[in-house]
């Protein structure tokens, strides 16, 4: 693909049908109503402008539509299953593992990786790029760039160059500006287009917008654009798809958002259910009906008004026999009814999703559980939280393999980068107590050792601290001597 051609429509028509898909999938994600009814009622579908948002809403009426974001929970609940615990990322240099610390801190990776894969869940994938700024920070920078930003080129399902894009300030409903921000083995290609909505337009050169205008120093020219060496052959971009296959294009590489079983009708059925449930409130509401006479004048043109915190009337003129007087008027609230329906629907979307309703507090009292209830009553969550690790594990490899790379390279860091070994936890914490019966329980059998025991209590300690406390307890317990140079047997 390269650069886009001069004159060239935008979006690609082959990418075009992803970028609607995720256009829908973005809109239920954000809870925006707003955003829900632009894209509803404007659907290239008729049977999609029928649903609850696509409905017309009149101006002089206040728009009553409810949303409940639970495709944005399903999202969150995606990422908190996944980075919740920071993966252990590890090499076996010393050296380099010290300064891999030390940027997986200082550049925030587990916030990083906490929102892409929640965007990554609602929006079929994300990209994790590495570059760096020596104006910001003395180190490279890792980044999320999201997909429908991105124009991906795939050989043999691995990616091997993709072009970044945004639109820059001051674009209009006529000229729209764009920066193209490629990335190739070896190096980085800008490049910036003033073009239309539907039309990338003509290449320019970047200093004609504020925007690109300080890369100009910073980049070589040569007949592809403008670019900038890497100094290393790896790719500096690598894209994470939330699950495969993708079931719309099965040839694809690219990912399926969570919401693609597909739960967009599901999601409407409870944003229906929400309003007709508040409707059913505001309906209900107590309400006096009162003759004419009961009503006092407040002059022309103010009409009559009923005060019902009144005590003492006066005589009204009206006969005896006219009417009952004042008539209470409130309606039912369906509200198992509702609730019902709330709940089978959540259920629905959430297993559809392949995730466990007690994910969405659905089914759980709120007692504390042991981790072998938790696995049990959330062995979906669990079973698509293993499936998603995969997906994440060797493109986060290969990032922080090009982090160290850029750090050595581009910042002359002495250490020896290699890739890393990614190790997702089992993503469920043993309580307390139940960690101290299940250590009870072996040593009871005389089955553990001590520092087995404290491995299990600690497993984030190293071997040292672990020697440390092993002493410490024998020295307490009196359980062993120490031989002749002071050592205490494990």
């Amino acid at each position: 693909m390269s650069l886009p051609d001069n004159g060239a429509a935008w979006p690609p028509p082959q990418w075009a049908p992803y970028y609607d898909e995720m256009r829908v999938d973005d809109a239920w994600y954000s809870g925006d109503p707003r955003r829900l009814a632009r894209v509803y009622a404007h659907h290239k579908r008729p049977p999609e402008r029928r649903r609850l948002w696509g409905r017309k809403s009149f101006e002089h009426r206040v728009d009553q539509r409810l949303h409940v974001p639970l495709p944005g929970d399903i999202a969150s609940t995606s990422a908190d299953l996944l980075f919740a615990d920071m993966p252990t990322i590890t090499v076996e240099d010393s050296a380099t593992q010290t300064r891999l610390d030390q940027l997986l801190d200082e550049g925030r990776a587990q916030q990083t990786f906490l929102g892409a894969a929640e965007q990554a869940a609602a929006l079929s994938g994300v990209f994790l790029r590495i570059t760096w700024d020596r104006d910001l920070t003395d180190r490279p920078i890792l980044s999320v760039m999201q997909p429908d930003g991105s124009l991906p080129e795939f050989r043999f399902g691995l990616l091997r160059a993709v072009n970044f894009w945004r639109e820059l300030d001051g674009s209009d409903g006529g000229t729209v500006w764009r920066h193209i921000e490629r990335h190739e083995p070896g190096r980085i290609v800008h490049a910036l287009y003033e073009g239309t909505p539907d039309n990338i337009g003509r290449a320019v050169p970047l200093s004609e917008h504020p925007e690109t205008a300080d890369l100009v120093d910073s980049l070589d020219t040569d007949g592809d654009g403008q670019t900038i060496s890497t100094g290393i052959r790896d790719l500096t971009a690598a894209y994470v798809p939330n699950m495969l296959p993708n079931r719309l294009h099965r040839n694809s590489p690219i990912g399926r958002s969570d919401y693609a079983a597909p739960l967009h009708g599901l999601f409407d059925a409870l944003d229906e259910t929400w309003t007709s449930w508040m409707r059913d409130i505001r309906l209900a509401r107590a309400r006096l009906i009162v003759p004419d006479g009961y009503l006092r004048n407040e002059g022309p043109g103010h009409g009559a008004s009923f005060d019902d915190d009144r005590e003492v009337w006066h005589s009204l003129k009206m006969p005896p026999n006219e009417g009952a007087g004042i008539t209470l008027a409130q309606f039912e609230i369906r509200v198992e009814e509702h609730r019902a329906t709330t709940e089978a629907i959540t259920r629905q979307a959430a297993q559809a999703a392949g995730y466990s309703p007690q994910s969405f507090g659905l089914g759980s009292d709120g007692q504390p559980v042991t981790a072998t209830e938790v696995d049990n009553r959330d062995q979906r969550s669990m079973v698509t939280r293993k499936k998603k690790a995969g997906y994440w594990r060797h493109p986060l490899a290969d990032m922080v393999h090009v982090w160290l790379q850029l750090d050595a390279v581009q910042f002359g860091s002495r250490i020896t980068p290699a890739r890393p070994h990614v190790e997702f936890g089992d993503g469920v914490a043993e309580s307390e107590q139940s960690t101290a019966t299940t250590l009870d329980l072996l040593n009871r059998a005389g089955a553990v050792s001590t520092s087995t025991k404290v491995k299990i209590l600690h497993p984030e300690w190293d071997d040292t601290s672990v020697q440390a406390e092993v002493t410490a307890i024998l020295v307490e317990t009196g359980a062993a001597a120490p031989d002749s140079i002071g050592r205490y047997p494990l």
